[in-house]
């Protein structure tokens, strides 16, 4: 059973319209770079030159937010669930 990245909308047209998708690797950035190489430009639009994860994008291992945890060294393992969640802005 391999890790599952949740992937949202506006991320799917970089994983032919994938809404799941089964991913390797040992920590958070692991995967995102796993991502990129299958998927090419999603780690642009995840994380920020530097590699961090970009302020309005959430990632969430087994429902607990990575900043909470190890940001992007966060450990993974199989059968654990990522999601991905771009931060919505509105109001009035």
């Amino acid at each position: 059973m391999p890790i599952i990245v949740n992937i949202p909308a506006p991320l799917r047209n970089l994983t032919k319209g994938e809404h799941k998708i089964n991913a390797n690797g040992s920590n958070i950035i692991e995967i995102i770079n796993f991502m990129e190489s299958n998927y090419e430009g999603v780690k642009k639009r995840i994380c920020d030159d530097e590699g961090n994860v970009r302020p309005f994008v959430n990632i969430y291992l087994n429902g607990e937010d990575i900043r909470h945890l190890s940001d992007i060294t966060t450990k993974v393992k199989i059968g654990d669930e990522i999601s991905i969640v771009p931060a919505v802005a509105g109001g009035s």
